[in-house]
């Protein structure tokens, strides 16, 4: 049976998705920020003859996460998923790639996913780049950035969505500014009181080759490691690959993302 989740659910629901903390940290990110009852965010759950939950949906905005360890009603969260409009499907590439004969995606992408929970590889950051806190008024300057970079040409956010994150504490981030204009930054995304996602992690064309990015990950990194957090990120450039294992991360996976 599959059905909508409410809060009463919340600790089933925790229990579920903790056995693999890394590749629900979404889920478990926007579950803490924002519960069940948002209109932006849903989740759907199937539970087996027993009552025991198998499979997890969630809807954040025009983005779908699936999740699940066993056997699943496939047909039926199809009919979920075919009700409303999305954009991107993705999760565990395993799971994920058993819907794509069901929609016709016009784009797959497939990602390395790795994580950091200790920072003995990260060295002392240089004092002489000026990096800063980002902040909600910031925002504007992070989508100009992202706007002449490849990479990421389909991100389909937006400032005042970002400004909210960054006051509601489920986002933060260290950038480099050069003539008041943000050239290189790294920032987190559905961060919880365990765990916090790394994206955004990009440099200007013009300032590459200086070492920006990597500092920039350095104070992010360590910042939230001194609070006990756990961090994951993406990545299927084999360069930023090399910079993040520089400083400790461990691949663990694969992240499939299917865009419509």
């Amino acid at each position: 049976m599959i059905r909508v989740l409410k809060k009463e659910d919340n600790d089933i629901v925790m229990d579920f998705i903790s056995k693999e903390s890394e590749f629900n940290l979404f889920i478990i990110g926007d579950i803490e920020n924002y519960g069940y009852d948002e209109e932006f965010q849903t989740l759907w759950g199937e539970f087996d003859d027993d009552g025991n939950l198998i499979a997890v949906l969630l809807k954040y905005y025009e983005y779908r996460i699936f999740y699940s360890r066993d056997e699943y009603d496939i047909d039926g969260f199809v009919k979920i998923l075919k009700k409303e409009d999305f954009k991107v499907l993705s999760g565990n590439k395993e799971i994920v790639k058993d819907f794509k004969k069901y929609f016709n995606f016009k784009k797959q992408r497939d990602l390395y996913f790795c994580a950091l929970d200790k920072k003995d590889k990260l060295e002392e950051i240089d004092q002489n780049k000026n990096i800063k806190k980002l902040e909600a008024k910031d925002a504007t300057e992070i989508m100009n950035l992202y706007n002449i970079i490849d990479e990421f040409s389909n991100f389909s956010g937006d400032a005042e969505r970002m400004k909210k994150e960054y006051k509601e504490g489920s986002s933060r981030g260290y950038g480099i500014f050069e003539d008041g204009k943000l050239v290189s930054m790294a920032k987190t995304t559905a961060e919880n009181k365990y765990s916090a996602m790394i994206v955004g992690v990009c440099t200007h064309p013009d300032h590459r080759k200086k070492g920006f990015a990597s500092e920039c990950m350095k104070k992010l990194c360590t910042n939230l490691i001194d609070e006990g957090k756990s961090l994951c990120l993406f990545y299927d450039n084999p360069s930023a690959g090399k910079i993040y294992k520089g400083i400790g991360f461990e691949d663990i996976g694969m992240w499939t993302l299917l865009n419509r």
